[in-house]
């Protein structure tokens, strides 16, 4: 099994109201999924959302917090360069990432920052 880092114990990542109404939508067309921030090649800096099972974390991801059940994931060296940021996943129109769930339905996930409390 998979074993992936958290990186703490609170959750840094959150979500808009709009963005919690986009997951439940995708979730209710596809069940269970996930979120992978994009590291930025092809689909720019987006967060993916993926079914679970389909795409692998990887041993160097680390779990940013959960939403809804759908557990965030960012590559280790994001981590660490975003390590004093909380992420706000919002829904602004146009199409998401290639692979990404989102891709087809006008509208897609943008993740946004704050500074977070240290």
């Amino acid at each position: 099994m998979n074993q992936t880092k958290d990186a703490d114990q609170r959750n840094r990542v959150v979500f808009t109201p709009e963005a919690h109404d986009l997951l439940a939508e995708i979730v209710a067309d596809h069940g269970p999924v996930l979120f992978h921030q994009s590291g930025g090649c092809c689909d720019g800096s987006s967060p993916m959302c993926y079914p679970v099972g389909d795409f692998i974390v990887g041993d160097r991801d680390v779990k940013l917090g959960e939403v809804d059940g759908a557990p965030f994931y960012i590559s280790e060296s994001q981590a660490a360069a975003w390590a004093h940021t909380d992420l706000i996943i919002d829904v602004v129109p146009g199409r998401g990432g290639m692979f990404s769930l989102d891709n087809g339905r006008e509208r897609r996930f943008l993740v946004r920052s704050s500074l977070c409390a240290i």
